[in-house]
């Protein structure tokens, strides 16, 4: 009788663990969730204030520079969005402005990359024959 209890103690506790992480599963998945509707919610928002900044030509730029460098075009709509919330932008704004501020952004951003060479000189022998 002993080992039937026993048994029937770690079946119940077993049940009780696993609904204990079933429901830490279910959190982490809603939580989950949760911050994944608040980036679409987000970027709908971005999308929605752009295209209210952004004229036909300079938006279609924009989106051919976020398939190259996503990195770069997401920085320059966080400074549109900054810089239309501010009242710096008086209208919309057109490619000529956008490719301003890419130059912009791009000389601010770029990497001055140098090469340098070291060069060793070796003893060598045989160059004292010629």
């Amino acid at each position: 009788m002993a080992d039937e209890e026993l048994a029937g103690l770690r079946a119940k506790r077993m049940a009780e663990l696993q609904q204990q992480l079933g429901g830490q599963d279910m959190q982490n998945l809603q939580q989950q969730q949760q911050r994944q509707e608040a980036m679409k919610r987000e970027n709908e928002m971005r999308t929605a204030l752009l295209s209210q900044i952004l004229d036909q030509s300079a938006r279609a730029r924009l989106n051919s520079i976020a398939l190259v460098k996503p990195d770069k075009a997401r920085m320059v709509e966080s400074i549109l969005i900054q810089m239309a919330q501010s009242g710096q932008l008086p209208g919309k704004v057109g490619e000529s402005q956008l490719v301003s501020l890419l130059e912009r952004v791009s000389e601010q951003t770029q990497k001055k990359t140098t090469v340098k060479f070291n060069r060793r000189r070796y003893d060598d022998d045989d160059d004292d024959d010629y």
